[in-house]
């Protein structure tokens, strides 16, 4: 979908398109780190910048949908934290964010096919500044079988082993490449969610 097409997505309900409160691995991965700079990388309505926001981070939030950072705005001015936030319309596949900026890069279901999401994803590395860390969150290819939810387009799922790829040779190390289970609130099956952690340790 272009960025038009999450446009009228977004406009079209009168309700967050996603939940507001963070993702499960986001919170984990993020909540032990001391604040700094970060960025929400396709932040869609902002919740994992708002989150960050939240405690203390300087987050640029970045996407193609000038309607779901609005909503995304809008929220931050609720929460107190509008301050925190710099709200970035931009194509994160043509548009990388800056060179070694950020202490934090989060990557949170961003799903494109493979050639544009290794663009997206070296180019999410490439920001991350010594010590920082680069996180990649997304429904996972077994969950098409196995799981429950997400983008039905095998096209656009992949596994840890394939975000490590993607990653090779931009300099990070990582940390974690796994499958997880999160559980679904009325769903019988868990999501299965792929999880990559790199740090850049020079």
């Amino acid at each position: 979908m272009d960025s038009h097409g999450w446009d009228a997505r977004y406009a079209a309900s009168t309700t967050p398109v996603w939940h507001v409160e963070p993702n499960v691995w986001v919170r984990e991965v993020a909540e032990p780190l001391a604040p700094g700079r970060a960025v929400d990388v396709a932040a869609g309505e902002g919740r994992h910048a708002i989150w960050l926001a939240t405690r203390g981070w300087q987050v640029d939030a970045v996407d193609f949908s000038g309607v779901g950072l609005e909503r995304g705005r809008t929220l931050s001015g609720e929460r107190g934290v509008a301050h925190l936030i710099t709200w970035r319309i931009a194509d994160v596949v043509h548009e990388p964010p800056a060179p070694g900026a950020y202490d934090l890069a989060v990557v949170a279901y961003l799903h494109l096919e493979p050639d544009a999401l290794r663009t997206a994803l070296r180019g999410a590395a490439a920001s991350i500044a010594p010590g920082g860390t680069l996180l990649v969150v997304g429904h996972d290819a077994a969950n098409l079988a196995d799981g429950v939810g997400g983008p039905q387009d095998p096209r656009v799922l992949y596994a840890p082993d394939d975000v490590v790829a993607h990653l090779a040779g931009t300099g990070l190390t990582v940390e974690t490449a796994e499958t997880r289970r999160r559980a679904v609130a009325g769903s019988d099956r868990p999501a299965l969610d792929a999880v990559v952690v790199a740090v850049r340790t020079d």
